[in-house]
């Protein structure tokens, strides 16, 4: 999985962006794809959340299956290999764009108790950034105006 990479910007101690934060590399699972599938997908990219996409060609994104829901799944007693993931996403769309404020989309996370964000530019897919990425930044860059 990709790490976020530190910035030039951020060792100036500039505002931190999305873009400078994401991880670029994101799996992706269409709406009609089955929950099994994105568990599969985020236990071999070692990652917490899976972006879900259109089902044409242009992919757009269209939501997130995290762990939490795989988990909530399972407790609800529902199969994993039949249950499709457009049951279970939320049908509110929350992305932000690789120019938005770090401390905006943390924000924006915590208010909508969400714990990832696709990162979206002109409409396609460029990333995605969690909050504990986001709080790794934040920190690190108190921590350099600290010292």
């Amino acid at each position: 999985m990709d790490k976020p990479r530190d910035s030039p910007r951020r060792q100036l101690g500039g505002p931190a962006i999305v873009g400078e934060s994401m991880r670029a590399a994101v799996s992706t699972v269409e709406r009609q794809g089955h929950l099994a599938a994105a568990a599969y997908l985020m236990r071999h990219a070692d990652d917490t959340a899976v972006v879900v996409t259109t089902d044409d060609e242009t992919m757009q994104p269209v939501g997130i299956i995290t762990q939490t829901d795989i988990t909530h799944a399972v407790a609800d007693g529902k199969d994993l290999n039949e249950t499709r993931i457009d049951e279970v996403i939320a049908r509110e769309q929350v992305s932000v764009q690789p120019s938005t404020a770090l401390t905006a989309a943390t924000e924006l996370m915590l208010s909508s108790g969400i714990q990832h964000l696709p990162v979206v530019e002109d409409g396609h897919l460029v990333g995605i950034i969690d909050v504990v990425d986001a709080c790794r930044v934040l920190l690190s860059a108190a921590s350099y105006r600290d010292r």
